[in-house]
């Protein structure tokens, strides 16, 4: 077992105590102490264990939103001890972790261990998916420095797991004017995105686009042409490993007020953005792309 998984360790017992019996944040490094006395001797790494808890503390309340935003269905009171803990020090070095030490796909691997050495049955799942929805939304940043050379997690034979289809749209409006808008969501790490969802049996890819782009942002869209796909292995809490399989579309709607959905996990805005206004807005490299396409086909359709 390697010294910084021990000092992980360490970091959710301390945690653990002080969550669990409503200690003070001053109480912090008396319990430190003790966790490090009685389980860590000889441990080198108490800079680093320190440090950790203590951005856990300070920040906890942004941890717990997160969270929150991306497991609506599970209160954060209502997540167990152990659970809560593991997710908030994952979600920590997920977002605040040097990146150059510690890889965010290293982060969240090592919070899916520590889950599975001292949770539940089913921790190991519950602490993958919500870390796992948050990864991804973050746009994976790191994955290339695991494996450079496979797409696909190399332990599983990705042609036999279950797919999961997704659809997502760059939608766009014209007003009387002649105007361009693109209709963005902002996620909980500041970054404009998206609109996109699961489809659902018996539907296809345009049909389920086009419900799940109503159900999160309130718009009847109608789809242009199709901008492109892309497929990747992610963990279900439940199901375990699959195939999310993602379409992307352009799609023209009226330009109406958008309505974010109540619990729309890992969102919290909508809005409508001019043609000038897009290069200013912080987005992923997917996005990006994707809306650098569209902005030319929309364009091209507006003066045609």
């Amino acid at each position: 077992m390697s010294h910084r998984h021990v000092a992980r360790s360490l970091c959710i017992q301390t945690l653990f105590v002080w969550d669990f019996n409503g200690y003070q944040s001053e109480q912090i490094p008396d319990i430190l102490n003790y966790v490090i006395r009685e389980f860590g001797a000889g441990i080198d790494d108490a800079t680093f264990i320190q440090e950790s808890v203590a951005g856990v503390v300070a920040k906890r309340t942004l941890l717990d939103d997160i969270i929150q935003k991306a497991a609506p269905e599970w209160p954060i009171d209502k997540i167990g001890c152990v659970d809560r803990n593991v997710l908030r020090l994952g979600l920590y070095e997920l977002l605040f972790g040097d990146q150059e030490q510690i890889p965010p796909k290293v982060a969240l691997n090592e919070a899916i261990e520590l889950a599975k050495n001292y949770g539940g049955e089913n921790t190991g799942r519950f602490v993958n998916g919500v870390l796992g929805a948050i990864y991804k939304e973050m746009g994976e940043p790191g994955k290339d420095q695991i494996s450079k050379k496979k797409k696909f997690d190399h332990t599983v034979d990705p042609s036999t797991l279950p797919v999961e289809e997704k659809g997502g749209a760059v939608v766009f409006s014209r007003d009387e004017n002649g105007t361009i808008r693109f209709a963005m969501v902002h996620d909980v790490f500041g970054y404009w995105t998206l609109s996109k969802g699961g489809i659902d049996l018996g539907e296809s890819v345009e049909e389920g686009t086009i419900r799940e782009i109503k159900e999160e942002i309130g718009l009847d869209i109608t789809i242009v042409e199709k901008l492109g796909e892309n497929e990747y292995v992610a963990h279900h809490p439940e199901k375990g490993k699959i195939r999310k399989h993602v379409h992307y579309f352009l799609a023209e709607s009226a330009y109406v007020p958008l309505v974010l959905a109540v619990g729309t996990g890992g969102l919290d805005q909508a809005k409508w953005f001019e043609l000038s206004e897009i290069p200013e807005l912080m987005m992923y490299d997917d996005v990006t792309k994707l809306i650098a396409t569209a902005i030319e086909k929309a364009t091209t359709l507006a003066t045609a």
